[in-house]
């Protein structure tokens, strides 16, 4: 786990406080990835004082802010960025919003938001949607396209919560860490494609994981006090997974599978590229490569259970044979309100487990043969480099050519595997190299997908 002598965060700063920047963004559209991403190609300038390994997510004591603590979400139109709005909305004495990014696909609840919660600017990828969200918002302001989304995402707030699905999320996590805010960091994918340049970047304790099984873990070592953060005291991290819709299934039953089916997850609301993630169980090997690069645990001390209540959301187990697990039923409002009021709890965010009714909670080990993606995401991320960006993109594209028809749920993973097969990997230490390796993983991706 290295050294992990800095804390979580530096104190939050107050908006007033913040310094522009002119780092590159990215949008929420996939169409877009190509055009935010050049802009801001070429490696990231290192801050004084960046964090090393395992320094990304350890607690500190910060003060509470004397206002309102503001906060730029990207993604609002999304499952996270609906539920943090959610969140912010029930604490208005805390909270207030101060900047929007959306792709621009739906504009009405866009225009819904920005009524209801008055941002000082909103920004959109898709620059076609500015004339029917100019109409349906009046004078607030309109910033559009990857510049409007790279401006936005390093705009002057306390914390920017990066809610946007996919490898597009790159840039916007680069331009608001390069830009010194807090980064409540959603879309896994830009760390794991991004890893060294996000890393490099990123300060000591300037990243709060919102995902539930990282922000489960990450609370598990805050609790274990000094041996949280004792290389030699955590024995292995324990990421739990539901299992999906099919779990128990052998492989051979999953030949005929769905995109109806694959798509009705069994614990989790979520949206549909996460979701069809989660049936193939792609979504649990990128969280293990986010938890190896999150808190500097090598691969073979990251195990996955499969735990079908989604209670449980991930453990630590210590060398003395101790394991701290964290508990609440499955509700991302707990881990997004954890990381917009860190170093507070915010008082009803979510429910509480109900200590008064029996429960049973099981725990399975995983059916690697039935699911091979979490095994080929331990082969990609020990490879690092360019491997896990190769890996995120060739799996965006199948899932889109298996919603199309084009392909059986079982080439989905397949496909990947062929794909990453190809792959020579190479550093990725600029933003360029990092674009050009995912930009060949899709074009190999479509080419074996083309029916």
């Amino acid at each position: 786990m290295g050294s992990m002598q800095t804390p979580l965060a530096d104190p939050v700063p107050h908006a007033g406080q913040a310094d522009p920047a002119g780092a590159p963004g990215e949008a929420e559209l996939a169409g877009t990835a190509g055009r935010a991403g050049r802009a801001g190609t070429g490696r990231p300038s290192e801050r004084p004082g960046a964090a090393g390994p395992s320094q990304l997510v350890r607690p500190a004591e910060l003060p509470g802010p004397a206002e309102p603590r503001s906060i730029v979400l990207l993604g609002s139109t999304g499952s996270v960025g609906t539920q943090a709005l959610d969140v912010i909305e029930r604490d208005p004495g805390h909270f207030r919003v101060a900047g929007l990014v959306a792709g621009g696909g739906q504009v009405d609840l866009l225009a819904r938001q920005v009524e209801r919660f008055r941002p000082e600017v909103v920004a959109v990828a898709d620059e076609r949607a500015v004339p029917a969200l100019r109409e349906a918002i009046g004078s607030v302001p309109i910033l559009a396209g990857p510049e409007g989304v790279a401006e936005v995402a390093a705009w002057p707030c306390d914390i920017v919560l990066n809610g946007i699905t996919g490898a597009v999320g790159l840039t916007s996590t680069l331009a608001a860490l390069e830009a010194g805010r807090v980064l409540a960091l959603a879309n896994k994918e830009s760390l794991i494609i991004g890893g060294p340049l996000v890393k490099r970047l990123a300060g000591p304790g300037q990243i709060l994981p919102v995902d539930s099984e990282h922000s489960a873990l990450a609370q598990c070592l805050w609790a274990a006090g000094p041996s949280g953060y004792d290389p030699e005291a955590v024995r292995q991290l324990i990421v739990t997974a539901s299992g999906g819709p099919f779990r128990g299934r052998k492989r051979s039953d999953l030949a005929r599978v769905t995109p109806g089916q694959a798509l009705k997850h069994p614990t989790w609301d979520m949206g549909t590229v996460i979701t069809l993630n989660s049936a193939t169980l792609v979504n649990k090997g990128l969280e293990v490569i986010e938890a190896n690069l999150l808190f500097d645990i090598p691969f073979d001390r990251i195990v996955v259970v499969v735990h079908p209540q989604s209670v449980i959301h991930s453990m630590v187990e210590f060398v003395d044979g101790s394991t701290i697990a964290q508990a609440s039923p499955p509700d991302m409002r707990l881990p997004i309100s954890l990381t917009l009021g860190w170093p507070s709890r915010i008082p009803g965010a979510a429910r509480a487990v109900d200590w008064t009714t029996a429960h049973t909670w099981t725990f399975e080990p995983l059916d690697d043969e039935a699911f091979p993606s979490v095994a080929l995401a331990r082969h990609v991320g020990s490879q690092g480099g360019t491997a896990p960006a190769v890996y995120n993109a060739a799996n965006e594209v199948c899932l889109d050519a298996f919603l199309a028809g084009r392909l059986p749920f079982l080439g989905i993973v397949d496909t990947v595997a062929a794909v990453v097969g190809e792959h020579t990997v190479s550093p990725a230490d600029t933003v360029e190299e990092v674009l050009d390796a995912d930009a060949w993983a899709r074009t190999r991706a479509r080419e074996l997908t083309a029916g």
